[in-house]
């Protein structure tokens, strides 16, 4: 009998102090960290497994030292009665022990800079069922502050209005919209964009004003695109801030290719005057999302919105 651990946010073993999501049959690249203790199963490693096991001896051993008698038992009587010739055979008293049944256990997390095949170029979604190709110059960081999948340009600096933090100048964040009740992608798309834009250049996840904060935006793009075989929507802006360039934000959602199709947001961040983020960038990046599992020719096309 096979007794599946269901979907849930469960303890890190790796990285202390995180919870990881199983998504029912693997780990996936969501991390966050440590929440109250969920009851029920939870899947873990061989040797926690080990040390419930022993908390069972007792009744093991009962159990073990009764079939032992009883194995014991025929095997005299075989050596007394004698096999069909009327002898005992040089095999006749060997009992054959039965395989003994062992659970399948969850592998250990993988890391998620590392994806599911180990290929750098590629962020997966597990959750979500996407995966998006990593830029050229680009990294998938093991942890972030920030508890959805993400790829960023490699090189960080000082962010302008917070010397002690450090910034990045292109992100791009993978996660699933929640606390909405709308079924529309467009009206989802243009709640999230100023999210969006305050987490990118605004206040961000810890309470900084990385860049001075945001003093104007103006949008330059609302659009219908197809990602991933899904039909979605896009809003872009520019925003300028207090301090630095500013820079260009969009939130892109779209239903997810598996299991209910929740919404699924892409947002990407890219800081103004840099020649290698153009916005043509976030179009390439969009057009290559596909279902997890899809090949490389496969999925949805994603359309080209101009700047």
């Amino acid at each position: 009998m096979s007794n599946a651990t269901p979907p849930g946010w469960y303890p890190d073993v790796h990285v202390p102090g995180t919870e990881r999501w199983w998504d029912g049959a693997a780990w996936t690249a969501h991390i966050r960290p440590s929440a109250a203790p969920q009851p029920g199963p939870r899947p873990a490693p061989a040797a926690a497994a080990g040390e419930r096991s022993r908390g069972r001896a007792p009744t093991v051993a009962a159990i073990t030292v009764a079939a032992v008698a009883v194995i014991a038992a025929a095997l005299t009587a075989v050596a007394v009665l004698g096999g069909d010739d009327g002898g005992v055979g040089p095999d006749s008293s060997r009992a054959t022990a039965a395989p003994r049944p062992t659970a399948t256990l969850p592998s250990a997390a993988p890391s998620p800079a590392d994806g599911p095949a180990g290929d750098p170029e590629v962020l997966t979604d597990q959750l979500n069922g996407v995966t998006l190709r990593v830029p050229a110059g680009w990294e998938k960081p093991e942890h972030t502050l920030d508890t959805a999948s993400t790829m960023r340009t490699a090189e960080s600096y000082a962010c302008p209005g917070d010397s002690g933090s450090f910034c990045y100048h292109g992100t791009v964040t993978v996660r699933t919209a929640t606390g909405t009740d709308s079924g529309s992608m467009r009206a989802l798309a243009e709640e999230d964009i100023a999210t969006a834009a305050d987490r990118a250049y605004g206040e961000n996840a810890v309470g900084d004003l990385a860049h001075g904060g945001i003093r104007s935006h103006r949008q330059l793009a609302s659009a219908s695109v197809s990602v991933a075989g899904r039909t979605g929507h896009l809003v872009r802006w520019q925003v300028t801030t207090g301090r630095g360039p500013g820079g260009y934000v969009e939130s892109l959602v779209f239903p997810s290719p598996v299991g209910s199709e929740a919404p699924v947001v892409v947002r990407f961040a890219f800081d103004a005057g840099r020649e290698e983020l153009p916005l043509s960038l976030m179009d390439t990046i969009t057009r290559a999302i596909r279902p997890v599992g899809d090949s490389a020719t496969g999925g949805g096309v994603g359309s080209t919105v101009g700047p």
